[in-house]
């Protein structure tokens, strides 16, 4: 009996371990490649590019520049993609979806 609790107890913690690895990451569209924006209604390659216009953003906001764009709030998210577009001079979306 000792020896199935401690089973169940080993499972629940590498559960509890595993749980925030599994969850991480920027969501779907991101591992595609991919960000839907929901402000402008197109679609954002997230490519080198894409990762240079976002530094300059973290930059320009004084935001943490470790900080996944998948991991900022919806308000956060909103205000990239407004300055994004501002910044639109050679900017790589693809509206076909």
């Amino acid at each position: 009996m000792q020896l199935k609790k401690k089973f169940v107890g080993t499972c629940l913690i590498a559960s509890a371990l595993a749980l925030p690895l599994a969850t991480t990451g920027c969501g779907a569209e991101h591992r595609r490649g991919y960000y839907d924006d929901p402000y402008y209604h197109d679609r954002h390659r997230w490519d080198n590019n894409e990762v240079v216009f976002y530094n300059q953003w973290t930059v320009e906001t004084h935001r943490d520049q470790h900080r996944d764009f998948g991991h900022l709030n919806k308000d956060e998210q909103k205000e990239y993609w407004e300055w994004r577009h501002h910044h639109d001079h050679d900017h790589d979306h693809d509206d076909h979806r």
